[in-house]
């Protein structure tokens, strides 16, 4: 019976590590995309020919060996395997600890967790709620929240862009995500360096914590450039 337990321990135990290695892998992915996406936002300080250029060599890079659109279609297969790997394990985790404290403590001390950390659930149901809105906004559907939906606008991702964040309300929406976008990023940059083991010493912790508030100032800044500037009008 005694080893029965150990054996059934240990690879819940081997699970649980596969899941969060699985977690970090695919988070390290979402990392290394909203870096690149965030390049392609900042060419619209070059101006409307620049980042539409920029958008139109997205649909055609690897022609003639990809079709058009085909590095697009690859791009979004990888991210929606990655975005179900990444929920589906972090739901799988958070089941698990619950099941292990199926007793909630009375009084709940956060005073060693960090803001980022207890939010992270919540950041990431803000971030998945507006990763569908901006699919809508952009990419998908194309609607300009502005109220005209001439092709003149619609299918010009700078014009597109520039029309949605003039609206003050839109640009907040947007601020907030990169709000949450930076927590997530914060304490996600620091777990997935914990999985990997890279956290062993106080030394490297130090330099895991200040890792993640750089990726997640750098990236949820950069981001939030875009908007600011065509709201305050440096970009019109």
């Amino acid at each position: 019976m005694a080893t029965t337990s150990l054996v059934s321990g240990a690879r819940a135990t081997r699970s649980t590590i596969a899941l969060k290695l699985l977690m970090a892998a695919s988070g390290i992915v979402f990392v290394l995309f909203v870096l690149v996406h965030m390049y392609g936002n900042l060419k619209a300080f070059s101006g409307e020919v620049a980042f539409n250029e920029y958008a139109h060599h997205l649909r055609i890079f690897g022609e003639p060996m990809l079709p058009e659109n085909g590095l697009l279609w690859i791009i979004r297969i990888v991210l929606l395997v990655s975005l179900v790997a990444h929920v589906g394990s972090a739901v799988a985790l958070m089941r698990r600890a619950r099941a292990q404290r199926p007793v909630k403590y009375q009084v709940k001390r956060n005073n060693a967790s960090s803001l980022s950390s207890r939010t992270m659930r919540w950041g990431g149901l803000t971030l998945f709620v507006f990763l569908i809105w901006h699919l809508l906004n952009f990419t998908i559907v194309k609607i300009n929240p502005a109220g005209d939906q001439s092709a003149d606008i619609t299918e010009n991702p700078y014009r597109l862009m520039v029309s949605s964040f003039d609206l003050w309300w839109m640009t907040l929406i947007y601020l907030v995500a990169m709000l949450a976008l930076g927590f997530h990023l914060h304490h996600g940059t620091y777990s997935a360096l914990q999985t990997l083991g890279w956290v062993n010493s106080a030394s490297a912790r130090a330099k895991a914590k200040i890792a993640g508030w750089v990726i997640a100032i750098v990236i949820a800044g950069g981001f939030s450039l875009v908007p600011l500037a065509v709201l305050f009008g440096v970009i019109d």
